[in-house]
């Protein structure tokens, strides 16, 4: 069993109650306005927050700053191809500066790109290239015959009928999002991987992986793939036929990227880093493509917004994310937070993901309508009760998607302890103890951009 030993500490303080009302206030009831001075247990996001290794920390004191022929963008690279199999790798600031490398390319007006499920700065860059976002999630119907393991999978049956709805020449690309964020952070079968591989190749698309959580997944698929019906959504290791039980988290993560044409990556998730990504791809004319967007919106194809010490950060932290003590330690202290939920009979998401537990808050908040937003709700609440920032992951975020009223609680890597687990436990119970005294709440100041309005807008309560 893994633990850690802390060699440089922080200080996080709980405000009192008076000055979170009226930081909350302040910030027009977004937490994303919050200071995070302001912020005692931060599970906003583990993009990014998580604590780099001592070993990530002697890679930066090398950090090659040189702005071309970097030598650390050619340990990154390395690590790229022997973790991930890919070998030509353009380097980005981060995620998203991936996705609009490689989207900016692949992607036109009209174009129809499909996911198991977008999130939102994917969505947002498939329309500000004029294309379309359409999710293709199984239910829970559809994977039973996996015991519900691989909820986040992506429907080939939805996407067919997509495609004949619009043809197959509308389609240039179809991207699997693993673990799906926007689904819970459920887990993807390397199966099913297959056969959006086959999709794929019938309509002469190109396959895209967002692999921001891939080791993660890697580790769902050694411990699910091949389980029995019967195993349910239990979080213990279960009995099952043969599978990937003794394969290496990185033998499965290169088996299952190996399917795809090109990756996109957000180093600042699996890649445990504070900033930094890639995009990778097969296709050598793609790839010179990509490299010029890239000098145009990221820089250097040997830095790409990024310095050198980041870089080499990020080379080590790949590696380290295939590690299986580091995601027993990663997904144990998750199913830990989900556990403690499961006892105060809070309604979560089963079975739990890798990186955070979500709260099905129109089931929290029964009384609330969806557009009142009973997840920006429980979000204010959470932060009010106990200065535990979260975030809304449902009609706030995704406006015009009927998506499920989901409150993510992501945990970032290496970072808590378990007092801050039940912390944060005891504040969900206690907003749950008083559920009925919750109102919903209204949008007055938004960004023009529709997809990203859940980072800046401002809020209000509904008047009783």
């Amino acid at each position: 069993m893994r633990s850690y030993v802390t060699k440089m500490a922080g200080v996080t303080t709980l405000p009192p109650r008076e000055e979170r009302e009226a930081a909350l206030a302040e910030a027009g009831y977004n937490v994303f306005n919050l200071d995070s001075e302001n912020v005692f247990v931060d599970l906003l996001t583990d993009s990014g927050t998580g604590t780099m290794s001592d070993a990530q920390w002697a890679a930066m004191l090398e950090g090659d700053e040189a702005y071309a022929g970097s030598d650390s963008f050619d340990r990154l690279q390395a690590a790229v191809q022997d973790v991930m199999g890919f070998e030509q790798v353009v380097p980005t600031h981060q995620g998203r500066g991936a996705e609009n490398v490689l989207y900016g390319t692949l992607v036109s007006e009209g174009d129809h790109v499909l996911n198991n499920t977008h999130f939102d700065t994917t969505r947002a860059h498939v329309a500000a290239n004029g294309g379309v976002a359409v999710d293709c999630p199984v239910d829970s119907a559809e994977s039973a015959d996996e015991g519900n393991s691989f909820d986040g999978n992506f429907s080939v049956e939805r996407a067919r009928e997509h495609v004949d709805d619009v043809g197959a020449d509308a389609v240039p690309v179809v991207v699997l999002t693993i673990t799906n964020n926007s689904n819970a952070g459920q887990p993807v079968s390397v199966e099913n991987t297959r056969a959006v591989r086959e999709f794929a190749d019938e309509i002469d698309a190109t396959f895209v992986i967002d692999a921001c959580r891939f080791a993660e997944n890697a580790y769902f698929v050694r411990e699910r793939e091949g389980r029995s019906p019967s195993d349910g959504a239990s979080d213990e290791a279960p009995s099952r036929e043969p599978g990937y039980e003794d394969a290496s988290i990185q033998a499965i993560a290169r088996e299952q990227l190996g399917l795809a044409d090109a990756v996109v990556m957000s180093g600042k998730k699996d890649g445990i880093a504070n900033i930094g990504g890639f995009a990778a791809m097969r296709d050598p004319d793609l790839f010179e493509h990509c490299k010029q967007r890239a000098i145009l919106y990221e820089g250097f194809p040997t830095y790409g917004g990024m310095a050198g010490r980041d870089l080499a950060a990020l080379a080590v932290g790949l590696r380290e994310a295939v590690e299986l003590p580091y995601l027993e330690h990663r997904i144990g202290q998750v199913r830990e937070l989900a556990g403690l939920l499961r006892d105060a009979e809070i309604p979560i998401v089963e079975p739990v993901g890798g990186h955070a537990v979500y709260v099905d808050a129109g089931a929290f908040f029964p009384a609330i309508p969806s557009t009142e937003f009973p997840g920006q709700a429980l979000v204010c609440e959470l932060y009010r009760e106990g200065g535990v920032r979260a975030v809304e992951l449902g009609s706030f975020a995704f406006p015009d998607t009927d998506r499920p009223e989901y409150v993510r609680l992501a945990l970032p890597r290496r970072t808590y302890h378990r007092e801050h687990i039940e912390h944060v436990a005891e504040t969900v119970e206690a907003v749950f103890e008083r559920r009925d005294e919750v109102s919903g709440y209204e949008i007055v100041d938004e960004p023009p951009i529709e997809e990203l309005r859940h980072f800046s807008a401002r809020l209000e309560p509904v008047a009783e």
